[in-house]
């Protein structure tokens, strides 16, 4: 079968930009995807200016929304978009009709229940042939949506005020949804494709008008009125919208100029691994990780995109008095490329899904929360074998890093050539024990992750085991507060939004070298 017919073999979506897809050398399930945020760039200046809650009503917004969030998914998945609509019409009706005290464990043991059994059929059906951009991302994004919102209703309507944190107080919903508000939130075309999840009070105030207008009046209250920000006319998103295409462009260049001449599978590559040296492997193996980021970056940040020239995800005014649109981001490049932690990498990758994560797992489970916020994750992604190796021995890296962290850093601290170093040293040994922990993830196969593991010997596992028993004890008494810290990044719904832009405007997120644990 020729590469034009295996093409088309494997598309499950519209055929119509085949011929664009042979010109730029890219899968045709790729060229739909692309196609499909663009116009979705395109609509959404077009539903923020001609369809404000100005001009038209909720219900008209809402329409709209899900209609475009469906024609997109029918244009790249065909009739497989049947999975990601009948997963949220059954789920609306169990938050109908299914106990209001229990109907958070329904949805999230039906939709993750679904999700699994398509990422088993993707395994052993396809055995391991898949798409790069198949229906079980939106599917993944949907069971995000409806399990966060079960939560959400669960505390709004069975649970006292005093029993909820802040921040479950904010997000709490105390009325059950209509059908068009349920599937606006779930299929609206901003977020289906490939998200992000932000939670459905901050979107029904999106659709509503009152996304902005609330965040400015809540940030002139922090400042005792005096700023006159709830008087301005609305900021406008475009600044934002065109720094993050630029980056887009930026990811773009780069992964089609230098992430295709690093092939993540060369690691594995027997002439490679019998004959090169282990210092060979180990840099090989971090900069076809870096180069392998880029996609990400991409398809985040122009999702991100979207969704700001549609006039949602802003977080408010940062210290300058500049408006700040990452409410919705999923990453922040320069804190990933900069981290000089694992929680700090770990904080500003894939932000949403942590926040999900948080608010469905780590914050509900009463004891061994960070196994089982691992797990959930390595679920949610898949059923891939690579997966599982990744979220695993994440969990005693993580440990031994926070105990190292504790034992030695405040050596360092007292002078700033020694921080300086502190930091390179620091910086250096995150990304390579990134690097080691995320390469199953993407070489999914169990063969292939022991053919890495073995090239590597181990190295990382054993070190971080060590470290982690033997640590473990000197700081047992402060498992606690060190547990807490390593919680997924909490949502800027927790507080005001000038206190969480205050916190989340800032170029870099905060790296805990400046913090003293």
């Amino acid at each position: 079968m020729s590469e034009r017919e295996d093409a088309i073999f494997k598309t499950t979506g519209c055929k119509w930009l085949l011929p664009v897809s042979g010109y730029l050398g890219l899968s045709l399930d790729q060229v739909n995807f692309l196609a499909c945020q663009l116009c979705a760039l395109l609509a959404a200046f077009w539903f923020r200016l001609y369809l404000s809650p100005n001009h038209v009503s909720p219900m008209v917004r809402h329409a709209v929304a899900t209609l475009l969030g469906v024609a997109f998914l029918l244009f790249c998945f065909g009739w497989y978009s049947t999975h990601i609509l009948a997963v949220v019409v059954v789920n609306y009706f169990l938050i109908i009709k299914a106990d209001i005290s229990n109907v958070h464990r329904y949805s999230m043991v039906t939709a993750m229940g679904y999700l699994t059994a398509c990422h088993v059929s993707r395994v052993f059906i396809y055995s391991y042939g898949i798409l790069s951009t198949d229906f079980s991302g939106p599917l993944m994004i949907v069971t995000q949506k409806i399990t966060m919102l079960a939560f959400h209703l669960h505390d709004g309507m069975c649970k006292k005020s005093e029993e909820l944190t802040l921040e479950q107080k904010h997000v709490a919903i105390r009325v059950r949804p209509s059908l068009i508000e349920y599937l606006s939130y779930n299929l609206n075309f901003l977020s289906v494709l490939v998200g992000p999840c932000s939670n459905y009070k901050d979107y029904i105030d999106f659709i509503e008008g009152k996304h902005i207008s609330w965040r400015l009046k809540q940030h002139s209250g922090t400042c005792n009125g005096q700023n006159g920000y709830d008087k301005i006319p609305h900021p406008s998103p475009l600044n934002a919208v065109c720094r993050k295409l630029l980056v887009c462009c930026g990811c773009m260049f780069f992964f089609l100029v230098i992430t295709r001449s690093l092939p993540i599978t060369y690691n594995v590559d027997d002439h490679f691994v019998g004959h090169s040296s282990f210092l060979s492997r180990l840099t090989y193996a971090f900069f076809s990780i870096q180069a392998a980021r880029p996609k990400f970056y991409f398809a985040w940040t122009l999702a991100d995109a979207v969704n700001n020239a549609a006039g949602y995800g802003f977080l408010g005014m940062d210290g300058s008095g500049k408006p700040c649109w990452d409410l919705v981001s999923n990453l922040n490049i320069i804190g990933i490329e900069t981290a000089t932690s694992f929680k700090t990498f770990i904080d500003n990758w894939n932000i949403q899904t942590g926040i999900w994560l948080k608010t469905v797992c780590y914050d509900r489970a009463a004891k061994h929360r960070l196994a089982l916020t691992f797990i959930l994750s390595a679920l949610w992604h898949g059923v891939y074998p690579g997966y599982y190796f990744t979220f695993i021995t994440a969990i005693p890296i993580t440990i031994a890093a926070r105990a190292i962290r504790r034992s030695i850093r405040h050596h360092f601290i007292g002078s700033r050539v020694l921080k300086l170093g502190y930091d390179i040293v620091t910086w250096a040994a995150t990304q390579l024990a990134i690097c080691y922990t995320v390469m199953p993830f993407l070489l999914l196969s169990v063969e292939h992750t022991i053919v890495f593991y073995r090239s590597m010997y181990f190295h990382v596992h054993i070190i971080s085991i060590l470290a982690a028993v033997v640590l473990h004890q000197k700081h047992k008494p402060r498992e606690l507060s060190a547990t807490n810290k390593l919680a997924p990044p909490s949502s800027s719904s927790s507080s005001s939004p000038a206190a969480a832009c205050s916190a989340r405007c800032q170029p870099v997120h905060s790296n805990n070298n400046d913090k003293v644990n």
